[in-house]
């Protein structure tokens, strides 16, 4: 199992929010570019990207910021937030994201995500699932839809999708523990490879999502606050989907 550090910009800063609470920001970084090197310096083989002010726009506010941390990064990114055509997609795979991850269209336009699949293939897109007590969250997470999260998934499955990230909002950035019990659902309902998300906050957490079977786990309070050190956790964690 990948450990993935997250990187949320917001303002031009490198920030965590509690539960997607925007008027609960913590600032950890003036520079999401530092946070980058860092991160990659110490083990990181993957990074995760999230476009805060993009999320809730619907557009690519920060692409600038981004594309300068995708020129000088060593590793491939992930990138989230505001994405929601082809267009915008396909924008960001050129700049040098490997990954778009697209939640709100999975449930307002399917045919931008169809589109993606076709043209720029399956291993270009995640689609994310975020669960507010068992409805998907939008637009940033402030908005929520009548769909559950097998509704979203069921969806995602027939067109195709092959990769889907799994938060739980009510344990994002609360530093508590993940909901065992949401991605143990997921992993039995889909044949999707899954990264979870929200919550992860010691090397132990990681150890049982590890054993869950999920892909990867996304970490980012946590390692901003040093409750989990990211080379300790990728060491100990190497072996652990073999």
């Amino acid at each position: 199992m990948k450990v993935i550090p997250a990187i949320d910009i917001r303002g031009g800063s490198c920030v965590r929010l509690l539960q997607g609470d925007y008027s609960q920001e913590t600032i950890f970084a003036e520079d999401p570019l530092e946070m980058a090197i860092k991160w990659i310096q110490q083990g990181a083989e993957y990074l995760h990207i999230v476009d805060l002010d993009g999320a809730r726009e619907g557009s690519a506010v920060n692409m600038e910021i981004i594309s300068k941390i995708c020129s000088e990064s060593a590793v491939p990114i992930q990138l989230g937030g505001g994405i929601r055509d082809y267009e915008t997609a396909a924008r960001y795979i050129e700049t040098g994201v490997s990954r778009v991850i697209m939640g709100t269209s999975a449930v307002d336009r399917t045919g931008e995500l169809e589109r993606i699949l076709n043209t720029l293939g399956d291993e270009s897109l995640i689609v994310s699932v975020d669960s507010r007590e068992g409805l998907v969250a939008l637009d940033g997470w402030t908005r929520d839809s009548e769909m559950t999260v097998e509704d979203v998934i069921e969806n995602m499955e027939a067109i195709g999708v092959k990769r889907c990230m799994y938060t739980d909002i009510l344990k994002d950035g609360t530093l508590s523990e993940p909901n065992y019990e949401g991605v143990k659902n997921l992993l039995a309902f889909t044949k999707m490879k899954i990264i979870a998300a929200g919550g992860i906050a010691s090397l132990d957490h990681l150890k049982q999502m590890a054993l869950s079977g999920v892909e990867a786990a996304i970490v980012g309070r946590a390692l901003y606050t040093g409750d989990i050190k990211l080379r300790e956790a990728i060491d100990e964690l190497k072996y652990s989907n073999r």
